[in-house]
């Protein structure tokens, strides 16, 4: 399930102990990303890109490519 949210409740469950996960490509991410978040890249976010992800934790996904 996913819902679109607004950044202060990005701030708010980030805080609370979210994952955030930028889904940009690596070159994207390098270049800019927000503070804390991981790179998994929309062609890695499968069952083996995100094994090692916390299934406890809420997850926050986030694309921005102003390319």
């Amino acid at each position: 399930m996913y819902e679109m949210i607004e950044l202060e409740d990005v701030e708010r469950l980030v805080s609370e102990g979210a994952l955030l996960i930028d889904v940009m490509s690596r070159k994207s991410y390098e270049e800019s990303h927000l503070p804390g978040a991981v790179n998994i890249s929309l062609k890695e976010l499968d069952e083996e890109g995100t094994a090692n992800l916390d299934r406890g934790r809420p997850v926050i996904t986030y694309c921005f490519d102003y390319q």
